[in-house]
């Protein structure tokens, strides 16, 4: 019994090895602190690490392309409230009401069963080593390099937190319907600065957003009873065809940009045709700083995806756990 068990897990492993494309050779590397993080951190612990939560990845896109969105959210997400400590994956407990099931996460986020995967592969080959934090930062950057963005170095040795906060949640997300100045000073308070909101922002040009936080621009635009008014006529049109007033449910979505499963410029092309999906979105025109930067990108989309790259580094060192604190989860839903 010992004996089958130790082939299938050889098997599984060469399979998963010769399957995985060798994208890590030479990645850029940024001038940001990465504190007690190390690239090679699993070199020895758990060499086979890049490998698997590639191919899970690649599984994972390949029956769901909207997946490459819900990963990058995920890890945004994650990082943006206490920093990036896996604190999202966890499920609420009698002890702490969690980020999941918060207003802004609820039936919002997707991509848990991605994680978990990677997770069980990682305990069977390397138990206890592999923080679910260092999981979700690989698996964001691989969902990226999938649909056409560029590589980035990931630094590992995060340890996950054994607690999360649903207020953190309210209180440091970015809002779809919040002013600019206020969104700018939620990243501003993470160490990320006014392009980093910008080209963060361009992780719209994956995915789709949920009907429920685009009605009110096209039917009651801030108590108007009108559509909002910077919104191009026809890019108005459908988003009504997309997001009908009778869906009281709001079980429809409608795409960010023209390509919602490739990565490229086109979010910041329909910015600057007034296409933007979210108020949020829109609000960047409204500032000379952010616009400059949206026009920028609309016509040099490999500088776009090179800042993005730059961003996603940052992003992924914001409030790391290392050393002593936090833990090793065995399982990413719930602590030790």
């Amino acid at each position: 019994m010992g004996q089958k068990h130790f082939l299938c897990l050889t098997f599984t492993l060469c399979f998963i090895v010769s399957l995985s494309p060798l994208i890590y050779s030479h990645p850029p590397i940024y001038n940001f602190p990465i504190g007690q993080l190390n690239h090679n951190f699993y070199a020895r612990s758990c060499p086979f690490l890049l490998n698997i939560v590639w191919y899970r990845v690649w599984s994972a896109l390949r029956d769901d392309t909207r997946m490459a969105a819900s990963l990058l959210r995920l890890h945004f997400h994650d990082c943006i409230v206490n920093g990036c400590d896996a604190s999202v994956l966890l499920d609420d407990t009698e002890d702490f009401t969690g980020e999941k099931n918060s207003p802004a996460n609820h039936n919002s986020l997707r991509g848990f069963e991605v994680i978990d995967s990677i997770k069980e592969d990682l305990e069977r080959f390397c138990p206890s080593t592999v923080s679910c934090a260092d999981i979700l930062t690989l698996a964001a950057r691989d969902a990226v390099v999938l649909v056409g963005g560029t590589d980035w170095p990931v630094p590992l040795g995060r340890r996950d937190a054994r607690t999360a906060s649903q207020s953190a949640v309210l209180e440091q997300i970015p809002s779809p319907v919040d002013s600019l100045q206020n969104n700018i000073a939620k990243f501003t308070s993470k160490g990320l600065d006014l392009k980093d909101v910008v080209v963060l922002s361009g992780g719209h040009t994956l995915g789709f957003a949920n009907c429920l936080f685009i009605k009110g621009r096209i039917s009651n635009f801030k108590g108007t009873g009108k559509p909002d008014p910077t919104l191009d006529s026809s890019f108005l049109a459908y988003l009504q065809s997309m997001c009908p007033n009778g869906d009281t449910v709001n079980s429809n979505f409608a795409p960010f940009d023209t390509s919602p499963a490739s990565f490229d410029n086109s979010y910041y092309t329909g910015l600057m045709n007034n296409a933007g999906l979210l108020e949020s979105d829109r609000a960047l025109m409204g500032n000379p700083q952010t616009a400059a930067l949206v026009e920028s990108y609309s016509i040099n989309p490999r500088s776009f995806s090179h800042d993005f790259a730059a961003s996603m580094y940052k992003l992924g060192n914001v409030g790391v756990l290392t050393g002593e604190n936090g833990e090793i989860r065995r399982k990413c839903r719930s602590v030790n």
